[in-house]
């Protein structure tokens, strides 16, 4: 059963969520890459293997999908990760975010900057901001910058962009990233990521503290259309795991 919810952030966006209720003490928000949206297949099919023991809190960042306001490609999206961490906290003693692409950027500067997780899953993200080094990166920064990207972006994906450069630069994740320990954190990446090479995960675990554990994972491309069952399953592994420890230290 899938109930939807409507959460707002403290700068008054309107978050459009779904939540898969679970039985137990634990639940997962999941975190949508650029241009994504919670209900698209993809998304749908990793919530609902997570949710075989866990609830799981989906929800489409600002300027996606059904949610309000504009999207900021990265930087004020950790509000409404914040929004989706707070509703799932009210029914669930443990939460872990899980990431994509831009999402695992946010999920990592939100437990970074805010520290109310248990456990952060980084799957397919960037360790620094601008880069342009791979083909799809210069069609996604084309997106971003140029009016007729911006209008590509909102009739194609029903991505709205925000006009403009961040002012001031948000922490980028690699700089983020040495501040969420002591919360657990797994980086996840693909050899085969035609979007940010295995050096941007490299870079992110080097940077990071322990406790800390990297997967490359060979032939895995990038992101939520990318991820297996199998990959589903080993992520859910790894956070029963690292909560079940995290509960255990704190006895």
């Amino acid at each position: 059963m899938i109930y939807g919810a409507m959460l707002r952030t403290p700068d008054g966006v309107r978050i459009d969520a779904a939540h898969l209720p679970g039985d137990g003490e634990l639940g997962i928000v999941l975190a949508h890459g650029f241009t994504g949206t919670w209900r698209s297949p993809a998304t749908r099919r990793i919530a609902a293997a997570l949710n075989r023991r866990a609830g799981v809190v989906a929800f489409d960042f600002r300027g996606h999908g059904r949610s309000s306001g504009l999207s900021t490609v990265g930087d004020l999206e950790v509000l409404d990760l914040d929004a989706a961490v707070r509703h799932a906290r009210a029914h669930y003693a443990k939460v872990v975010t899980v990431g994509f692409s831009m999402g695992a950027a946010v999920a990592v500067r939100h437990a970074a900057l805010n520290r109310g997780v248990d456990a952060v899953v980084s799957v397919s993200g960037p360790a620094r901001w601008y880069y342009r080094g791979t083909r799809p990166m210069r069609t996604v920064h084309w997106a971003i910058e140029r009016r007729s990207g911006r209008l590509a972006a909102r009739l194609a994906k029903r991505t709205r962009i925000k006009v403009g450069t961040w002012d001031p630069i948000p922490l980028a994740p690699f700089e983020a990233v040495p501040l969420v320990s002591p919360t657990p954190l797994l980086v996840v990446h693909g050899d085969a990521d035609a979007f940010f090479p295995l050096e941007h995960a490299e870079q992110l675990y080097a940077c990071a503290n322990e406790p800390k554990e990297l997967w490359v994972e060979p032939g895995f491309g990038h992101a939520e259309n990318a991820a297996s069952a199998h990959l589903i399953r080993r992520i859910e592994e790894w956070i029963f795991a690292r909560t079940k420890s995290a509960q255990a230290s704190s006895t």
